[in-house]
């Protein structure tokens, strides 16, 4: 069973049991870490794609390279 699928039916059962996050996961058997865990979004993700494009097109230049013409470019 997926992760984001637990999270459902433990608040599932908080909800229609009224009881605790601790009940809820000690009766279906889930951790509790992974009942509180959110996912993040990557905040560079236009960072590293930009980084990309340009290691394509100047295949010989090093990180120290591309690290100037990102730099040069903001």
């Amino acid at each position: 069973m997926r992760p984001a699928v637990r999270r459902e039916v433990a608040g599932h059962l908080q909800v229609a049991y009224d009881i605790s996050e601790r009940r809820a996961c000690l009766a279906t058997g889930f951790g509790r870490s992974s009942q509180r865990y959110r996912k993040r979004s990557d905040p560079q993700v236009a960072l590293r794609m930009r980084l990309k494009e340009l290691a394509a097109a100047r295949v010989r230049y090093g990180y120290r390279g591309l690290h100037i013409l990102l730099r040069r470019e903001g």
